[in-house]
């Protein structure tokens, strides 16, 4: 049962933007922490963003005023709008419920240079 479906990924030019998409169950939504964490090819997954419940946001330093997490409560998804896209942010992108530790099925984002 996928509890945790991400979309929005695709193929970009580096400086380009994509807005990926998390949609949850509406009680997995309200009681976890959400994040989202991506892994590239022969690298181990990281974390890219989380926010709490309460709307408070987390940033790996590598994203920080590129990538912007945010939640909506009323459609019980988390939203990764990604900015300035470099060829190095090409990774599989993974939503995570942080509490009850679940993972989506990721989407891919791939950027050319």
């Amino acid at each position: 049962q996928v509890q945790l479906v991400e979309s929005g990924g695709g193929s970009v030019q580096a400086g380009g933007s994509l807005r990926l998409s998390c949609a949850a169950s509406r009680s997995i939504f309200s009681r976890n922490a959400l994040g989202w964490y991506r892994q590239a090819p022969g690298k181990p997954r990281e974390l890219v963003a989380t926010i709490s419940i309460g709307g408070f946001t987390n940033y790996a330093g590598s994203v920080k005023g590129r990538f912007s997490i945010s939640r909506d409560n009323a459609k019980n998804t988390v939203y990764l709008q990604i900015n300035s896209l470099k060829p190095e942010d090409t990774a599989v992108y993974f939503c995570r419920a942080l509490g009850d530790d679940l993972w989506g099925q990721g989407t891919q984002v791939t950027v050319s240079s």
